[in-house]
């Protein structure tokens, strides 16, 4: 938390909000409200699911990212609530989960598929961890990782996660992701918007 002080970026890789038709749906159930059927099906079923971030990631990378509302996403998302209310109650930052502000959401294995970072296996195995660790600095040779550093990186995917993060952070400083585009932006707002990176990693490189 410390470190967040004074930062221009900071990536939090964690949902900043749930689907608006899932906070509906589920308003709208707690007042006995059956849902009208037209709305049946798996058609419906994905909008509970999915965030309007959700569905602009998978049309750039190909892939859906794990749902907030149905997988294991759920308790981190409240989590990352309780974080954002410390942020707004400290003072120093504007909570916006567009990322129009300080605080910017992040997926780092979305960020690392545009790149071309092959990362496969690095959330289970040690060793494509290790792997995935020396693909990051193959393609980003100015980073400045210590042997601590990629030790750390190596052993946890989580230390890996938070690496790329700061990458998407910078990314998103130096205009470097895609825009939000118009019809999401008071979406965003309220479910949160992925930063997600434009161009090669070489480019954030500090010039």
């Amino acid at each position: 938390m410390d470190l967040s002080v004074g930062a221009e970026k900071v990536g939090i890789d964690c949902p900043f909000g749930w689907p608006d038709e899932l906070v509906d749906f589920i308003a709208a159930h707690s007042r006995r409200e059956v849902a009208p059927r037209e709305l049946a099906g798996s058609a419906w079923r994905r909008r509970l699911a999915y965030r309007d971030t959700d569905r602009f990631v998978r049309e750039r990378v190909g892939r859906w990212p794990l749902s907030v509302s149905t997988d294991r996403l759920g308790p981190m998302a409240m989590h990352c609530v309780e974080l954002l209310s410390f942020f707004e109650d400290r003072g120093d930052i504007i909570v916006d989960r567009s990322g129009a502000d300080v605080l910017v959401e992040v997926y780092p294995r979305a960020a690392l598929r545009v790149w071309g970072v092959a990362v496969d296996g690095y959330k289970t195995e040690l060793p494509a961890r290790a792997s995935a660790t020396e693909n990051l600095q193959v393609l980003a040779p100015w980073l400045d990782l210590q042997p601590a550093h990629v030790a750390l990186m190596s052993r946890s995917d989580d230390a890996f996660d938070a690496v790329v993060a700061a990458l998407v952070a910078r990314a998103h400083a130096r205009g470097q992701t895609y825009g939000i585009p118009d019809h999401s932006r008071e979406r965003a707002k309220r479910e949160g918007w992925m930063a997600l990176p434009l161009g090669t990693i070489g480019e954030l490189v500090h010039t």
